[in-house]
């Protein structure tokens, strides 16, 4: 089995794309995030999105709105978990624009471009998004709203400048495909921003504590792996090599909640998803998550959600359609 951690993050399923090559010259300044008309041609419109940028040349600082601006430069990513809006700019100094507004095709049929700014100090960046398929997924609820990752410090660091260097080169010379290499570097790069927090999360982190516990985690990833056993407290506290009676309380004080109702929560946010995006039926649903029957699967997703999940896929899809 992998480790517990390479578990839970395989269980993003993340998949993604580039969409867009900026080059900035000072002073400027841009508000953006990722266009729904970008990234709803591959994701559903119920994917939690991670926006990313890849920054070339030069330097430029990113802002969430109530935070300090945060410099970065060349080598480096800016990963925004959840899609927010932020501000792009070489100077906070700058007034900004809507970057929607900037947006050009590319003359050679590549990426979509911005050339943009005061003709100044160039900076150019890369910008795409990640898509983890199951909405809110616990680990992308607790990472901050803004990670930096330094690509000279990856642990796959060779592997990720050769893989950037060529598709690089390849988008420079107008052959977009080379963004399907970018997206699948900038997953990894992911996978290592994550284990770098998760290393260095402070106690009051609270889900990421149970990823940094190696036997809370180890639990964790079993669930992860494999939603549809049923899990009990004993079989799970064997894996993690506790007595049950510590590792019920240490896995409550780490996650927040009991194993058992973690699962239960889980499973309830899986079966959602499938219930609004996936054609299955309730009893398809209900095996998928771990239950025996139609009936019981009923029972428990009353109580959790407060109605049947007919009636709630029925509200969801009235909501859908206005």
């Amino acid at each position: 089995m992998a480790d517990p951690l390479s578990t839970v993050l395989e269980s993003l399923r993340l998949k993604g794309a580039v969409f867009l090559t900026a080059r900035f010259t000072e002073p400027w300044a841009v508000i953006t995030s990722v266009p729904g008309e970008f990234w709803r041609r591959l994701l559903s419109p119920s994917t939690e999105l991670i926006a990313y940028h890849f920054v070339l040349e030069g330097s430029l600082l990113v802002a969430l709105e109530g935070q300090p601006p945060r410099r970065v430069g060349a080598g480096e990513i800016v990963v925004l978990p959840r899609n927010p809006p932020h501000r792009l700019a070489s100077g906070m100094d700058a007034v900004p624009v809507d970057a929607r507004a900037l947006v050009r095709p590319s003359p050679d049929g590549g990426l979509v471009r911005i050339e943009y700014g005061g003709g100044g100090a160039p900076s150019r960046i890369v910008c795409g998004f990640l898509g983890c398929e199951d909405h809110r997924h616990p680990l992308i609820d607790a990472l901050p709203a803004l990670l930096t990752i330094g690509v000279q410090g990856s642990p796959s660091r060779g592997l990720v400048e050769a893989s950037l260097a060529f598709a690089l080169r390849e988008l420079t010379e107008g052959r977009p495909a080379a963004g399907a290499m970018l997206a699948k570097v900038s997953e990894l790069l992911l996978m290592d921003a994550i284990r770098g927090y998760v290393a260095s999360a402070e106690p009051q982190d609270g889900w990421l504590r149970g990823l940094s516990d190696p036997q809370i985690a180890r639990a964790l990833a079993l669930i992860h792996q494999d939603i549809t056993r049923a899990w009990t407290a004993e079989d799970l506290a064997r894996e993690a090599a506790l007595s049950r009676t510590a590792f019920v309380e240490r896995f409550r004080k780490l996650v927040g909640a009991p194993p058992f109702r973690y699962l239960t929560a889980w499973r309830m946010d899986t079966a959602k998803l499938q219930l609004r995006e996936s054609p299955k039926t309730v009893a398809q649903v209900a095996y998928a998550v771990g239950y025996e029957s139609e009936e019981a699967f009923n029972r428990a997703f009353h109580r959790e959600v407060g109605v049947p999940p007919a009636t709630w896929r029925e509200r969801q899809a009235q909501i859908a359609h206005g």
